[in-house]
C-alpha cells in the first residue's frame, strides 16, 4: 500500500480543454472555470504550479529526437486516423529491448511551452539513470481527414474529433487502437519490449481515463498508468470503475493518480450531481484500487481541472510508477554511478 505523496514544488503549465467543459461551451485553448464552479477566495488555484528543472531543458542532458508525425490509419473506427509523434531518446540502442510509454493527447504533453513537456521530462531522468531508457509516443485522438488535428493552438478536439467516444467509452476498441494498431507499427519500427511491465500509458482529462482503460481492458500489453484529472465521471459512464475494481479480480496494474479539489465539482449540469464530480470521482477510485490492493500512489491539489498540477509533479509520477529498474549498491559500479549518455555511432 502506498502512501499519499506530499510534494513542495512549484511550476506551471496550460489547462486541459476537459469533455465536460466542452459541453457548456464553446472549446477554447485555455478555458476558465463555468461560473457555476465557485472558487474559493483568494490567489487562482493553479498559481503556486510551476514547472521546475526536471521539465526543462538543462545544459549538458543529450536531446532525444521527436520524429514525425505520422498518421495511423483505423480500422477500429472506420473512416478515421491517429496522428502520433515517436521520442527516442538519444540513449536509444536498437540492438535493446527499451521501454515504451505512450501519452493520449500527444500534441498537448509534448507541447514545448506546454503543462507537461513530457519530452524535456524524460530527456532529464533518462540521463540520470532515474528512469529506463524509453520510446515516447505521443498520439492524438482519431478524426476524419476532413477534420483539424488538435493543437496547442487550437483545442484539444472534444467538438472536432473522435476525441469524446475514444477515450471516455468502456469498451476495448480504444485499447484495440493502441494495442492492435499502433503496437505493431511500433514493433516494426524499434526494439521495444514485448514485456508489458516495459509499457506504460498516460493522459490527462479524458486521455487519462483512456489510458486506464486500455490497461484495464489489456493488462498484457500495458501494466503502468499515468492519470492527470481523469475524468472518471459520467461522461460515458465511467463513474463505474470504483465498483468494477472491487468486483473484478485484481490485475496487474500499477497507477499514480493526481487530482486537484478545484477540479470541477459535480455543477457543470446546474445542479450537483456527484456522478460529475471530478474529484470524488477520483478519490473513489483511489480508495476502491487500495482496498483490492493495487500498486497505486496518488496526491490531491488545490488545482483547477488542467495539467498545471500534474505538470508540476509529471517527474514524480514517472520516476515511481518507472521505480523498480534494476539499481546496484555497488560502490565501485562507475557505469551505475555515471551519467547515461547518447549511444556512440559506430561505423
Amino acid at each position: 500500500m502506498k502512501a499519499a505523496v506530499s510534494y513542495a514544488v512549484s511550476l506551471s503549465l496550460v489547462i486541459a480543454c476537459a469533455p465536460g467543459l466542452a459541453q457548456v461551451q464553446s472549446p477554447q485553448p485555455t478555458p476558465s472555470p463555468q461560473p457555476s464552479e465557485a472558487l474559493p477566495p483568494g490567489p487562482n488555484p493553479n498559481s503556486q504550479y510551476r514547472l521546475g528543472p526536471d521539465s526543462l531543458p538543462q545544459e549538458g542532458v543529450p536531446k532525444g529526437e521527436i520524429r514525425g508525425p505520422y498518421t495511423l490509419p483505423c480500422k477500429v473506427y472506420p473512416g478515421t486516423q491517429h496522428t502520433y509523434w515517436v521520442y527516442v531518446p538519444a540513449q536509444y540502442d536498437p540492438s535493446v529491448p527499451t521501454a515504451l510509454m505512450v501519452y493520449q493527447d500527444g500534441q498537448a504533453f509534448k507541447d514545448e511551452n506546454g503543462d507537461i513537456r513530457a519530452q524535456n521530462v524524460m530527456d532529464n531522468l533518462i540521463y540520470r539513470r532515474e528512469i529506463p531508457v524509453m520510446i515516447g509516443v505521443f498520439i492524438n485522438p482519431g478524426r476524419r481527414p476532413d477534420q483539424p488535428e488538435p493543437s496547442p493552438q487550437t483545442t484539444w478536439g472534444d467538438d472536432t474529433t473522435n476525441r469524446r467516444v475514444e477515450y471516455n467509452s468502456l469498451d476495448d476498441k480504444y485499447a484495440r487502437v493502441i494495442t492492435e494498431e499502433l503496437m505493431p507499427v511500433l514493433y516494426k519500427e524499434y526494439n521495444i519490449s514485448k514485456d508489458p511491465e516495459m509499457h506504460g500509458i498516460g493522459g490527462s482529462s479524458s486521455g487519462a481515463i483512456a489510458a486506464f482503460t486500455v490497461a484495464w481492458e489489456r493488462p498484457n500489453d500495458f501494466r503502468k498508468v499515468l492519470s492527470n484529472v481523469g475524468s472518471f465521471v459520467d461522461l460515458r459512464g465511467g463513474y463505474v470503475y470504483p465498483e468494477r475494481v472491487l468486483a473484478s479480480e485484481r490485475k496487474p496494474i500499477r497507477i499514480f493518480l493526481c487530482d486537484g479539489r478545484n477540479d470541477h465539482r459535480g455543477t457543470l449540469r446546474g445542479s450537483y450531481d456527484e456522478k460529475m464530480d471530478w474529484f470524488l470521482q477520483n478519490v473513489r477510485l483511489m480508495k476502491a484500487l487500495t482496498q483490492k490492493g493495487y500498486d497505486v500512489n496518488y496526491t490531491w491539489g488545490m488545482n483547477l481541472h488542467g495539467q498545471k498540477f500534474g505538470g508540476a509533479i509529471m517527474p514524480d509520477m514517472m520516476r515511481w510508477l518507472w521505480r523498480d529498474g534494476p539499481v546496484s549498491t555497488d560502490p565501485n559500479d562507475m557505469v551505475e554511478r555515471a551519467f547515461r549518455q547518447p549511444v556512440s555511432k559506430t561505423k
